[in-house]
């Protein structure tokens, strides 16, 4: 039997989320551009680069699961900066890694997270196919300084680094007035 090829238009992302206007609101400025579609407990955006369908729909009761991460490869360090530039301009916060061995390939990246706790990514790999010795989330001292005061930041608490955690998807809670911080999964 003759394989027959599919056009594919675009990936389709649906997330659920507590409250879509407070999220619309995140993607417009994330995004740069503004829903194509709006209904009670619905946003859509048609991102033409990269292709993209995302949908936002409401939920009673929104947790994080078994997600780890959203991310957008792009073709340089270049692209990497201009993307947080992008975000800061809209006034997101981000933070930086640079450098960083995440699934076993050398990348630099930013990130910012939408009101729901999605951690999203751009990044460009550097050097890809790392031998499967290489240890793994080794990032630089610079991306854990950033990737701490992100941390401080969202909390209002001070941080303390732990080393290798530079491609963690973090998750901080405070406790006792500490911000106790642990990578709850990795791109690994």
């Amino acid at each position: 039997m003759e394989s027959k090829t599919v056009r594919t238009l675009k990936t389709h992302v649906a997330l659920n989320v507590s409250d879509v206007v407070r999220s619309a609101e995140f993607y417009k400025k994330m995004l740069g551009l503004e829903p194509c579609k709006v209904r009670k407990g619905y946003a859509k955006f048609d991102v033409q680069n990269p292709p993209l369908n995302l949908t936002l729909n409401e939920a009673s009761s929104v947790q994080r699961g078994a997600l780890s991460h959203l991310g957008v490869q792009v073709a340089s360090t270049e692209d990497v900066i201009n993307m947080r530039e992008r975000w800061r301009a809209a006034g997101l916060e981000t933070y930086d890694e640079t450098h960083t061995n995440c699934c076993y390939a050398i990348q630099d990246k930013t990130w910012v997270t939408d009101p729901d706790g999605n951690s999203w990514e751009a990044f460009v790999v550097l050097e890809d196919n790392l031998p499967e010795s290489t240890t793994c989330c080794a990032g630089d001292a610079n991306a854990t300084d950033e990737t701490m005061t992100h941390i401080e930041t969202q909390t209002g608490v001070k941080a303390d680094a732990q080393a290798s955690d530079s491609c963690c998807v973090f998750e901080t809670k405070v406790v006792d007035g500490r911000a106790v911080t642990e990578c709850v999964a990795t791109c690994c």
